[in-house]
């Protein structure tokens, strides 16, 4: 079977208690969908995002994933189920970061290294590491996390003419520093409930339930590098994201699509992992949408690297924002003229990144 074989048929990703028009046909589309595959005699493989109360540093059961790449890793197992022969799989992602965990013990989960260590810390450590790389300095950078930042508030605003933005723009406080080169902004809130869901058919079953093309999208690539080592230790080798580079290359030949000509034909979206601004910086350079990091600003003027304003203006839940990423995308695809989506997963203090490319489905 093909690799290109794997289609999504309905989505939605519920924040707090949105009972919004939008959200409330999504998920009646969702069950619909979900109840005509169990009509036809499918049960649907389960595949889980694991929330923020599992242990860090357990072994996961299978199907299960963790870690902010977990939505793409599991989005290949999807893609595995179905050349095995299985006809449907679900992604499912739930957690209740704003409501099911008192403030100390949200903060304890997150945790994830040594206690001496914030993740926003670390995140800094990994930005000189990189601005050393790339021969730059402190200044530039700050300037590039505000051009971003302007960056994901056009898609925002986009987003809120559009009813599918959640949240005001930030107090601000948050416009302070967090660390010596991190705003409040340039990092993620997660504080929000989250649920969402992906449902994903073979060919055979999205022709066998007569689903019409403009009803789904193709999973056309999905590239995954896994460093075996997510450690402070190992800042070094992840900011220079040759791995980054690779699960981009591999999603691209995998959807035999040129993603930098798509972008300048104006045919493409992106949702770029944003939290810390040296993630969607490191994605530009790794994939040559740009060459070198003064050309930036530029592409930043010209190209929204997010269809919801980022993980800074639209929330990340914990292991979920590429989940609610490819949830989006799907959404965009099926209501806009666009043709491609790239949705971009980062695991960790970032060794573990994953890239997915949706697609139209051919009529």
């Amino acid at each position: 079977m093909s690799k290109q074989s794997l289609k999504i048929v309905a989505g939605y990703a519920k924040i707090n208690q949105d009972d919004g028009l939008n959200i409330t046909q999504q998920i009646a589309h969702f069950k619909t969908r979900l109840e005509a595959v169990k009509q036809a005699g499918i049960t649907p493989v389960q595949l889980t995002i694991e929330p923020l109360s599992s242990d860090w540093h357990r072994e996961l059961p299978d199907n299960h994933f963790r870690s902010g790449c977990a939505p793409i890793m599991a989005l290949a197992r999807a893609q595995e189920l179905i050349e095995q022969g299985h006809h449907a799989v679900v992604i499912s992602g739930s957690d209740p970061l704003k409501t099911g965990y008192q403030r100390q013990e949200r903060h304890q989960l997150m945790a994830v290294y040594r206690d001496d260590l914030s993740i926003a810390q670390l995140y800094d450590e990994l930005a000189h590491e990189f601005i050393e790389l790339h021969d730059t300095d402190s200044k530039t950078f700050k300037q590039l996390a505000n051009n971003l930042f302007e960056n994901y508030t056009k898609s925002h605003q986009l987003a809120q003419q559009q009813q599918r933005a959640h949240f005001p723009a930030p107090e601000p406080k948050w416009f302070n520093q967090v660390t010596p080169l991190f705003r409040g902004v340039d990092c993620a809130n997660p504080l929000v409930d989250f649920c969402g869901h992906l449902l994903l058919c073979s060919d055979e079953l999205s022709q066998q339930l007569c689903l019409t093309p403009n009803t789904t999208v193709d999973v056309s690539g999905i590239g995954l590098e896994l460093l075996s080592i997510d450690e402070p230790n190992e800042l070094p080798l992840i900011a220079k994201y040759h791995h980054l580079n690779s699960a981009y290359r591999q999603a691209c030949a995998q959807a035999n699509l040129n993603f930098e000509q798509a972008i300048k034909n104006g045919s493409a979206l992106m949702e770029l992992y944003t939290c810390y601004p040296i993630v969607p910086l490191a994605f530009l350079l790794s994939s040559g949408l740009v060459k070198s990091l003064d050309q930036i600003a530029d592409f930043l003027d010209n190209h929204l690297v997010t269809i919801t304003g980022g993980m800074n203006l639209a929330r990340g839940p914990w292991n979920n924002p590429a989940l609610n990423g490819l949830i989006g995308m799907y959404q965009q695809l099926l209501t806009t003229n666009k043709e491609v989506g790239l949705v971009h997963g980062n695991g960790g203090i970032g060794y573990r990144q994953g890239v997915a490319i949706l697609r139209v489905t051919a009529a």
